[in-house]
């Protein structure tokens, strides 16, 4: 199971979590009698009950009477048309989604009830305190924490937005219903809207008709923290400081975060060629310009409370100056209206500022803060992005074309570039031309909104904080209207202290107003929505999520190969890697850019160069990390230091100033068991150069930061041996940081799917190497996770909660290394058994490419438009270059699961024929990584079916490869003996019987659509161009994926 479940099966009241499910099941069969008749439905109550007979019986032990009953159910679907079968996918597709929302309600439900909450940062502080861990060093550990949460746009999330956005109302309507206050009428209407809600998901189409570009991935993310994390981080940092005050004495600094976040939406190029430079600059400045129309919301909300007129001399000396100012530039205005030039200085100041003092009740002012997170009713502020109130300056239809910036129609396609057109290719008439339409449109929407508003008083010196307020908002939307300009490809030729450029220059005034708030006694004012505000600044900065730029290690050497070339050296990719290390260091400690201006290159280069140079145009005001993917040599790493150098001395010589910002941590990836293998040496050779440690400790303080990947050494060699690998490589590394007196921060690039390297986040960072999670972790969020952990408020901030008791703890109290070598040698053994049936079944046997193309529904996949990157890296068809996402989502739709458990059951049972049973009992109870690493096995047994994967190929495996099915369907049984062997149940999930359950009860409705899918690939395979049947496959697809809580 994915992490959410496991977690919600340790948070739910089963039978109030059942009332829910009866009620959503009522309400949707009552929609769906009236949406495709009573005649229809009793066949689908029939079906529900054949597969719920064959459960039952399956689950007393008699397996032939099971074995019947699904005979019979695959029999009656098979004799069903199209149009039926794709209906009832349909129904139970939404039956387990509706399952679905009620288990993440329930989790929400008993968090709410309980006084005491494992694992929280009450419980988690009170251990440590009462564990001989001092107040002192509980605080500085605390605060000095550094998580970051990396969201990437992975396409593993199925449901589409719109359904999403439907389900999450769901969940508020459920919540509502939890009110004992609630009367007879108002649940009358209550079922009413929930009625309203399932039949508008009923009669909205489930899937996606077009690719996302990487845009609207890009946008996917920002709506996520727009509706849920930024209501959650207050929330959050709240529990943080309370527990902290209460258990040492002293809350967390206000401007302190813990936790930040950041996004690979955009950014990630690796094997996506829709990624390029120019969609990476749009999607960075819309983050920019986002958060900045979020902070106008709260600004416009905090001047409207800070009303009172009480403040101290610091306050009321700048809320002077203010004013001050504002009275000499209208003295220029009335002296202007009367100038010839007053048109020129219309455009100059194109859009009058919004007035110091609020003229009307924002949105939810009249709530306080605390209600942001906990509202019962649903809350879904529209994402206004730039160009929604104005319109295009350069696009084709003139001006009066109405539009929403940004369309798809700007990154759909390399070859438009039109938005990105840069002020030196237009002539000044032209930008004249542009500047003056935005800025008329700009002074009518002004006077129209001056119209409707009252007047301002002359002398509103009588409220200081909403003055001071007032010239943060005047200064947000003129940093606003700047992102707008740059979006557009105009210049922005703004005063630069006229717009905000860092958060230290946004947060200086709150901080001012806080204090001073403090000063006069009213510190319960300035700890509300004022505090919130500036925790949020502190955590979002003022791009809301950085984003890391990643690229493939061969596509930098190719770049160094055209330069090479060009500067008559030789082909760089054909050096010795020393010949290549001597020759980058020698030009990193150059004055002079390596590239030369006039070097005409092929587009895969130009695009490489063209990202450096966004980079640098951008820096790392904008940027996190620039990740290098199957990195394996020190040289891989100096190449991306050279790239990055050259772009930002080029573009500061034509600037005339250095370029903004600082360099970009580089971060190699180790991915393959090979390169994982050889991580520790690459970072003790890069270490050992002299430049490099240097450019480490002067401009990254000294922190070496290093990407271990879980999805293709799963791939390369199977869960356990990459389980295993990971473990050592991450040892290897940080005792070569130590060697050098260097940080080290691992960076985690997990999956969802356990066969990725997903799991529950705090059995995961528990079970890390000693010394591994020193205070500072980053990991990646992928696909349907994102939406999992932190579509709520509420579960985002329990899931916040968790990163960082869990990373806390890591770091206290790390979890114990393996007791006695024999263990690591036992690991070695089963690790090298393990991998070797892995690699002899995927890559060695000739039938299994064939087998798996045929067992599974992996070429139908590419179907379901969830992302924007292709399927595989390269155009080959092995198993090699298919990418980690597709290869589990696969196996997980028949129910097999193959890459999260095969070679775990031949590894064990050469360890226990060895008389080693003993050993791994005892690794098992007292060495936190084993007990990990088969809990995680046992939960994807839990949920594997070898009946479900043996319908798959008795209908649609030709009879030759039959006997391979046999032989994988026997490993999954001999995985499951041993591995019960190892943790003593008597059968999966013994010790986690609340997710048993959870299981079960979707299997009456998740069995049929497994039975209906066999059947439409068996069709379709001999009518491929049938779309119909395609949409009823890909409706199948959503339904297991919904049943199953994960893709891949």
């Amino acid at each position: 199971m994915t992490d959410t479940t496991d977690d919600i099966a340790e948070e739910i009241s089963f039978q109030s979590f059942e009332d829910d499910c009866r009620l959503l099941g009522s309400l949707l069969n009552d929609v769906l009698h009236r949406e495709v008749g009573p005649r229809f439905m009793d066949k689908v109550e029939r079906i529900r009950i054949l597969a719920q007979s064959a459960c039952n019986m399956r689950t007393a032990g008699i397996e032939d009477t099971a074995e019947l009953l699904e005979k019979q159910l695959a029999s009656e679907l098979s004799k069903m048309d199209l149009e039926e079968g794709l209906t009832l996918a349909r129904a139970c597709s939404h039956y387990l989604n509706l399952m679905g929302i009620a288990e993440t309600h329930h989790r929400v439900r008993k968090q709410r009830n309980l006084s005491h909450m494992s694992k929280s940062c009450d419980d988690i502080f009170n251990q440590l305190v009462q564990g001989g861990v001092s107040p002192d060093d509980l605080y500085n550990a605390v605060c000095k924490q550094e998580v970051e949460i990396v969201l990437t746009a992975h396409p593993t999330q199925i449901n589409r937005r719109t359904l999403q956005y439907k389900h999450i109302r769901i969940a508020h309507l459920l919540d509502y219903n939890d009110r004992p206050d609630l009367g007879h009428e108002d649940r009358e209407m209550l079922i009413e809207d929930l009625v309203r809600e399932i039949t508008s998901i009923w009669q909205t189409d489930e899937l996606r008709r077009h690719k996302p570009t990487p845009v609207d991935e890009a946008r996917a993310g920002l709506n996520i923290v727009e509706q849920s994390l930024w209501k959650a981080i207050p929330h959050y940092l709240r529990r943080v400081s309370n527990a902290l005050k209460k258990h040492t004495g002293r809350p967390l600094p206000l401007t302190c975060t813990p936790i930040r976040f950041g996004s690979w939406m955009g950014g990630d190029r690796d094997g996506n060629p829709n990624v390029t430079a120019n969609v990476t600059r749009d999607v960075s400045l819309l983050s920019r310009w986002m958060a900045i129309d979020l902070y106008i919301r709260e600004v416009d909300s905090l001047r409207f409370e800070l009303s009172m007129n009480q403040c101290n001399d610091t306050i009321s000396r700048l809320a002077q100056e203010i004013l001050e100012k504002e009275s000499d530039i209208s003295s220029e205005d009335r002296h202007d209206a009367w100038s010839p030039s007053v048109q020129r200085n219309q455009l100059k100041n194109h859009a009058s500022c919004a007035p110091n003092l609020p003229m009307q009740l924002p949105a939810r002012a009249d709530l306080p803060s605390c209600t942001e997170c906990q509202a019962r009713e649903s809350q879904y502020p529209r994402l206004d992005l730039p160009g929604t109130d104005y319109m295009p300056l350069n696009r084709q239809g003139g001006p009066g074309s109405p539009s929403k910036f940004p369309t798809n129609e700007i990154v759909s396609n390399n070859s438009q570039t039109t938005a990105h057109t840069s002020s030196a290719f237009l002539s000044s008439a032209q930008l004249l031309a542009k500047r003056k339409l935005f800025a008329e449109n700009k002074i009518g929407r002004a006077s129209f909104q001056k119209l409707l508003e009252p007047s301002q008083p002359l002398r509103p010196g009588i409220a200081p904080y909403r003055i001071v307020l007032g010239n943060v908002m005047e200064k947000l939307k003129k940093t606003q209207r700047r992102w707008e300009l740059l979006l557009e490809g105009l210049p922005s030729e703004a005063d630069p202290s006229e717009y905000y450029e860092s958060p230290d220059q946004l947060m200086e005034p709150l901080v001012l107003c806080y204090e001073s708030l403090h000063s006069c006694g009213s510190g319960v004012l300035a700890d509300g929505r004022l505090a919130d505000l500036i925790r949020r600044v502190a955590t979002f900065g003022m791009v809301l999520l950085k984003l890391d730029l990643r690229q493939e290690s061969g596509r930098h050497a190719e770049t160094l190969d055209a330069i090479t070339r060009y500067l008559d050296m030789g082909t760089y990719s054909e050096w010795e890697e020393e010949k290549k290390i001597e020759f980058l260091i020698r030009e990193l400690k150059g004055k002079r850019p390596l590239v030369p201006p006039s070097i005409e290159v092929v587009p895969d280069v130009k695009e490489v160069l063209d990202t450096f140079r966004v980079a640098a145009e951008l820096g790392s005001d904008s940027f996190g990390a620039y990740v290098i993917s199957m990195a394996s040599h020190a040289s891989d790493v100096l190449a991306v230091e050279l790239l990055q150098k050259d772009s930002r001395l080029a573009l500061g010589g034509e600037l005339g100033r250095p370029c903004p910002g600082g360099t970009l941590r580089v971060v190699p990836l180790f991915e393959t068991v090979k390169d994982l293998r050889e991580a520790g040496s690459v970072i003790r050779k890069l270490l050992s150069i002299d430049w490099y440690r240097e450019h480490i400790i002067k401009n990254h303080n000294g922190h070496q930061e290093v990407m271990v990947g879980y999805s293709d050494s799963g791939k390369d060699a199977g869960r356990f041996t990459a389980a295993w690998e990971l473990y050592k490589a991450q040892e290897d590394v940080v005792a070569a940081c130590k060697e050098y007196g260097i940080k080290v921060t691992l960076f985690h690039g997990r999956g969802g799917s356990i066969g990725r390297g997903g799991g529950p986040t705090y059995l995961a960072i528990q079970s890390q190497p000693p010394g591994s999670v020193m205070g500072t972790l980053r990991s990646t969020e992928q696909g349907e996770m994102v939406q999992a952990k932190f579509g709520l408020p509420q579960i985002a901030v329990r899931q916040l909660e968790i990163y960082t008791t869990a990373v806390l703890l890591a770091t206290m109290r790390p979890p114990l290394p393996p007791r006695e070598e024999k263990w690591r040698n036992l690991m070695e053994e089963i690790s090298n058994a393990s991998c070797q049936l892995y690699r002899n079944t995927v890559y060695e046997n000739p039938e299994f490419l064939t087998y798996f193309h045929e067992a599974t529904p992996q070429a139908e996949l590419g179907f379901l438009n969830i992302g924007s990157r292709p399927t595989r890296r390269k155009s080959t068809v092995g198993i090699g270059h298919l990418r980690a996402i597709p290869w589990i989502f696969a196996w997980t739709q028949t129910r097999f699961v193959l890459p999260a458990w095969l070679g775990v059951g031949a590894g064990l049972k050469s360890a226990c024929e060895k008389g080693h049973s003993e050993d791994l009992r005892a690794m098992y109870q007292e060495w936190p990584f084993f007990q990990s690493t088969i809990d995680l096995i046992e939960m994807v047994l839990g949920k594997a079916d070898i009946s479900i994967a043996k319908h798959y190929d008795e209908v649609l495996v030709a009879e030759s490869r039959q006997e391979l099915g046999a032989q994988l369907r026997k490993e999954l049984m001999e995985t499951e003996k041993y591995v019960l062997v190892v943790s003593g149940h008597e059968k999966p999930l013994e010790n986690n019987r609340s997710l048993r359950k959870l299981i079960e009860s979707r299997l009456p409705y998740l069995n049929p659509i497994h039975m209906l899918q066999v059947e439409i690939l068996r069709r379709l395979r001999c009518d491929n161009e049938n779309h119909k049947l395609r949409d009823a496959l890909l409706i199948t697809i959503n339904g297991i994926a919904a049943g199953m809580k994960n893709t891949g």
